[in-house]
């Protein structure tokens, strides 16, 4: 049993379990498009994602709450230098046109952990993105939505109209939904001036808030020019998914819930997809 955890335990927190839900969204999205599986896309998101959240955990401002994590932090660090390897070879075989982009994000994570800006800007001394009151859940959404939607898009030259627009539109209120559980989570260990949105509004309008959100992405659906009734349906049993997720949500909720539950609803999302 105490193998079972030490080994959950570094499947969550080297970041593999995350990278397996952008993995699963940036399939989801190809599913939709009717645009074939991508090993080269797909892996690099994989990789990409545990290089980029080891490097925002372990540089040392983002803010980290489970002891634990620091007995194993040296097989991560080896880990994530072996995942930043896979990355690069990866990305030698995207286009030129979405490296370019994936260059962006990447400029986006960067200044999200590394101090940069002056101190004036921020509620504290850290002086990274992350440390601007209110902005670190419209910071994930844009780049999740970003890596797991105009990637795969923009690779295989899928043209960014009318769906594609909704699509990310749809997706990064998605990730800023799934975000609020570990908002909820971390309100007492958070900084007061963070402005996470359950600090400001509290938690029981932060649920009302997201429970009208998967309404308002379920409605979205409707505006789109091409969209199987197999991946509406299953957007739609994925967001009923969320918002009893958000509903079961509190300060007290248990150690795997937000980091290996709620994380693992993009992935049940793409095994609903590949059923149908």
């Amino acid at each position: 049993m105490q193998f079972f955890s030490k080994v959950l335990n570094f499947f969550i927190n080297s970041s593999i379990h995350v990278a397996l839900a952008a993995f699963a969204l940036g399939w989801v999205t190809l599913i939709e498009f009717d645009v074939p599986f991508s090993e080269s896309v797909l892996y690099f998101i994989f990789f990409g994602t545990i290089t980029a959240y080891n490097f925002v955990k372990y540089f040392g401002l983002a803010k980290f709450h489970h002891r634990s994590l620091t007995n194993s932090l040296k097989q991560i660090q080896i880990f994530s230098f072996f995942a930043f390897l896979f990355m690069c070879y990866y990305a030698a075989q995207l286009e030129l046109k979405t490296i370019v982009y994936v260059g962006v994000l990447g400029l986006v994570t960067i200044l999200y952990a590394i101090p940069f800006f002056p101190r004036k800007h921020f509620l504290d001394g850290n002086k990274n993105l992350r440390s601007i009151s209110g902005m670190k859940i419209y910071i994930i959404g844009i780049v999740w939505a970003g890596i797991t939607v105009f990637i795969p898009l923009l690779n295989a030259g899928v043209s960014f109209g009318h769906d594609p627009i909704i699509t990310f539109a749809q997706r990064f209120l998605i990730v800023m939904v799934l975000v609020l559980p570990f908002d909820i989570r971390d309100m007492t260990y958070d900084h007061l001036k963070l402005g996470t949105l359950p600090q400001s509004i509290g938690l029981k309008r932060t649920k009302l808030i997201a429970y009208f959100t998967c309404i308002f992405i379920g409605l979205l659906q409707s505006f789109k020019f091409y969209s199987s009734d197999s991946f509406a349906i299953s957007l739609y049993v994925t967001l009923l998914v969320i918002v009893v997720s958000v509903y079961f949500s509190n300060t007290n909720q248990g150690k795997y819930y937000a980091s290996f539950w709620v994380e693992a609803i993009p992935i049940g999302w793409l095994a609903l997809l590949l059923l149908f």
